[in-house]
């Protein structure tokens, strides 16, 4: 079962259960969240020449900001950017090679659910995201002589809570899985290797919010 239908069947169930669940928001709300996220790359694609590129986890801060167009209906904007280390396993050629590294902003938008159970405040949310590439080094193999990696689109899934343990203030747990696919290209001594790479990474978080 892919995410997307498994999205189809949270938002079906919290739309069930709306009797249960109040609205602690108003149109015209805000929500500024901090979270320490963890990056988890899921990759998968072919290159030219066998292998697998693969992308190390990273930890980094994120900010959002979430407005409410209803008493349940929101939308969050999510900015955060990492730095993953790159690598070619397996290849024809090569076993291991050395990608160096490049740094990832994939600005995201959500429309997003929202209900309260007590301190409790479930959310599911979907949406986009466009994805910039930058930074890019070629690492310490002598081999490669550059690497660029494609800008695109992409699609985002989301399911989260917050906690409240303030008068305004609450915790945050998030869960994102975002499709993020770029076309690699990796010029070394011997000619230039392609991939078609997708990255889709899950997204855990963790934090606090501030509501307006």
């Amino acid at each position: 079962m892919n995410i997307l239908k498994k999205l189809k069947i949270l938002l079906i169930v919290v739309t069930a259960s709306s009797s249960v669940c109040a609205t602690f928001a108003k149109s015209g709300d805000k929500i500024v969240r901090m979270r320490a996220i963890n990056i988890m790359p899921v990759e998968s694609g072919t290159t030219s020449v066998k292998g697998t590129v693969r992308l190390q986890s990273e930890s980094v801060p994120e900010i959002d900001f979430t407005y409410f167009l209803t008493d349940s209906i929101a939308l969050e904007l999510i900015a955060a950017t990492a730095t993953h280390s790159a690598t070619l396993y397996n290849a024809d050629t090569v076993n291991h090679l050395d990608l160096g590294e490049v740094s990832l902003l994939p600005p995201t938008l959500l429309v997003q659910y929202h209900c309260e159970m007590g301190n409790f405040r479930p959310y599911v949310g979907i949406g986009v995201n466009y994805t910039f590439f930058y930074g890019e080094n070629s690492g310490t193999d002598d081999a490669v002589r550059g690497i660029s990696y494609k800008n695109g689109w992409g699609w985002a899934a989301q399911v989260g809570a917050d906690y409240q343990i303030g008068d305004r203030v609450f915790l945050n747990f998030d869960l994102k899985r975002i499709a993020l696919s770029t076309d690699v290209s990796v010029h070394t001594s011997l000619g230039t290797v392609t991939s078609d790479l997708d990255i889709n990474p899950v997204v855990a978080g963790l934090g606090v919010g501030y509501q307006f």
